[in-house]
């Protein structure tokens, strides 16, 4: 085992809850990669995060909408960074209206699901690299998901572009059931190989989120606002996946809190993790 310094690569990095990881990480000595969207917001936390002391992080521009826009991520990432120890998936979002991306994906599914799987299967020379030098365990792969995906009975096998009825709350909640699913295959997929995978819901949190929502579910989240954490505070499971011991010692679990919480019916379907799983393939062929 070398004693080589720790790499995380964190998407949503530019804000919200991406932000609070990347510097939770930085301060325990970890170089950090993030990836954000936004060129203002990216600025701004490139240089808050920099100018931590001791602080080794580098910010790279993507809409992770664009499968495009994803893969030159992956590349800039996989040239900075051999051996990657943890991978955060925390890049999402809700859109209120149906937007079909110019690959002719629905912008939901493309950025909450799409993106963090071709950014994984990209990365995934770069995770087995820093496996081979670590305890097993250590190396983890993380979805950021979401109580939403409860108030989804299944995925959309004929329809994952929403053609039909398209509602931005059940896109949303459609998308983070397909999280869990992909956490769920990853984890078998990965079994014996000393990287780990798991879901987590961060709860609640203050930040931009809500303000690309439809009504209703911009409605909805203004009725819970008491409940709402700080980004900080909703980090703090996400950064104790990546780095605590504790999540090291199983994989394919749901986290909320620091605690093993059970996911709905629907997002314990093996066969539909794998079907799920050969399906997004074939989608990000070719980037």
């Amino acid at each position: 085992m070398t004693d080589r310094q720790k790499i995380a690569v964190v998407t949503g990095a530019s804000a919200g809850i991406g932000r609070a990881a990347a510097g939770a990480l930085l301060q325990q000595g970890w170089r950090v990669i993030g990836v954000g969207r936004d060129a203002e917001r990216c600025a701004a936390a490139e240089a808050k995060l920099s100018a931590m002391p001791g602080a080794d992080f580098t910010m790279i521009r993507a809409d992770m909408a664009l499968l495009g826009e994803t893969a030159r991520a992956a590349a800039e990432i996989a040239a900075l960074a051999p051996a990657i120890d943890v991978l955060l998936n925390n890049a999402g979002g809700v859109m209120a209206e149906r937007v079909i991306t110019a690959e002719g994906h629905e912008a939901t599914f493309a950025s909450n699901h799409l993106a963090p799987f071709l950014l994984t299967q990209t990365l995934l020379p770069h995770l087995m690299a820093a496996a081979a030098q670590s305890e097993p365990g250590s190396v983890r792969v993380v979805a950021v998901s979401s109580t939403g995906h409860e108030h989804c009975d299944g995925i959309r096998w004929d329809d994952l572009n929403f053609a039909e009825g398209f509602v931005g709350g059940a896109a949303y909640c459609h998308a983070k059931l397909a999280n869990i699913l992909f956490i769920r295959e990853l984890a078998r997929r990965l079994a014996g190989s000393g990287i780990v995978a798991h879901a987590m819901h961060p709860g609640v949190v203050a930040s931009n989120f809500a303000s690309h929502c439809d009504a209703p579910m911009r409605a909805y989240m203004e009725s819970i606002a008491e409940q709402a954490l700080t980004p900080e505070q909703a980090a703090d499971t996400l950064v104790w996946l990546a780095s605590a011991p504790e999540p090291g010692r199983s994989s394919g679990g749901y986290f909320h809190k620091r605690e093993a919480v059970p996911c709905s019916t629907a997002a314990q379907d093996d066969a539909a993790a794998a079907r799920l799983w050969q399906m997004t393939e074939a989608m990000v062929a070719g980037y």
